[in-house]
């Protein structure tokens, strides 16, 4: 290894470990803050949120970047204290980085595919990652200089060496334990969006209210086939259960909808478009999303859709059509298989409503018939106020 190949190694290892440290560190604020927005979130299609919470953010319930984190902490690691002139391993790391960039390469093209293929976004942190490990990938085969078959036997050669050193040993222990640490940190799968307290929003000023009722009085208003039901304020969203922003907006807006719904004021619906060829014909990506909204709407019946919606969105980042089973016996739907083609036409009736209304992505809110898309939290509630004001 040359010192410039050296450098260059370090150099990609530790843009792609901040990368990464930066992906975990957005992962986590999404699953435990509801109001909080990633500044990597440029548009639907550059979205770092749809990356993270998607399933394939996540495998077997650890976080992708963690991954990235134990990855690129590695490759740093071996070339900085392998790679020494005075090392014996020195000309060996070129090699171990070149297999470990491999597997590690096959696992970002599959990552890349899903991103912008399934999901058909961009995460910009997930890209970065991508073209160091390319570049690692690249690098560490030119300056391999001997038969890869060789590798076992000097891998086997050099652990030895390393294992008579403490030093070694203390990097081992703290590079496994560091990465350990890191994926408890994030929430597990079973945990509940209700224990997430709902968030506080400040008033606009009379500035802001003055802009934000302009711009309300823009947005295209048009006639929901929804019931009033004497409510003065009636708030409809078409919902994808998995969709993230549709989680994000759950999270952000049910405090603020507990307090009016108690006053009798307001009236809200959830209707479901899912995203999901199998009963919409819209299409899209998301494989469970049919069933999520026929569970909801089996738990409806029962009286039980409050707990499902939390535990669906909860469980949204490892949802599968399997596991929407478990939310629907937790809702206290024992038959959910059986129920589920008969459930389909209802789902299939919003569905409809909503290419009438031509709603095209998720969420999508009407407020008294205004439509809009996720707003933030105070302008969601400016909405309501306003909405409020004027029928009085």
């Amino acid at each position: 290894m040359t010192s410039r190949t050296r450098t260059w190694l370090l150099l990609f290892a530790a843009v792609g470990l901040a990368a990464s440290t930066a992906s975990a560190y957005v992962h986590h604020r999404l699953l435990t803050d509801p109001s909080y927005v990633s500044v990597c979130d440029l548009s639907s299609t550059v979205s770092c949120t749809t990356a993270y919470l998607s399933q394939y953010g996540s495998f077997w319930g650890v976080p992708v970047a963690v991954g990235g984190v134990f990855f690129f902490a590695l490759v740093l690691i071996l070339t900085a204290a392998g790679g020494r002139r005075s090392s014996p391993t020195r000309d060996n790391v070129p090699g171990y980085l070149f297999a470990l960039s491999t597997v590690a390469l096959a696992f970002v093209l599959y990552l890349a595919w899903a991103s912008f293929f399934q999901l058909k976004a961009v995460c910009l942190l997930c890209v970065t990652t991508y073209v160091a490990v390319v570049a690692i990938f690249i690098i560490s085969g030119a300056a391999t200089k001997f038969p890869m078959t060789t590798l076992p036997r000097r891998a086997m050669r050099d652990a030895g060496g390393l294992a008579k050193s403490p030093a070694a040993l203390l990097l081992a222990v703290l590079l496994v334990g560091g990465a350990i640490a890191l994926a408890s940190m994030f929430p597990g799968e079973t945990a509940s969006a209700t224990e997430l307290p709902p968030p506080q929003f400040p008033p606009l000023t009379d500035a802001q209210r003055a802009d934000f009722e302009r711009w309300w009085d823009m947005q295209p208003k048009v006639e929901v086939p929804v019931e009033r039901d004497g409510a003065k304020v009636v708030v409809v969203k078409f919902n994808d259960f998995q969709c993230p922003p549709c989680r994000l907006t759950y999270n952000e807006y049910r405090g603020i909808l507990a307090k009016y719904i108690a006053t009798g004021e307001l009236k809200y619906v959830l209707k479901h478009f899912p995203l999901d060829p199998e009963c919409n014909p819209s299409g899209g990506q998301h494989f469970a999303a049919c069933e999520a909204a026929a569970a909801y709407v089996l738990a409806k019946a029962k009286g039980t859709s409050e707990k499902l919606e939390a535990w669906l969105f909860a469980n949204q980042p490892t949802l599968t059509a399997d596991k929407v089973k478990e939310g629907a016996a937790v809702a206290g739907i024992a038959d959910f298989a059986a129920q589920y083609p008969a459930t389909l036409p209802a789902v299939r009736a919003d569905i409809d409503t909503a290419l009438k209304l031509k709603v095209r992505s998720t969420p999508t809110f009407f407020i008294n018939g205004r439509q809009v898309g996720g707003l933030t939290g105070q302008a969601f509630q400016a909405a309501i106020e306003l909405e409020l004001k004027r029928s009085r």
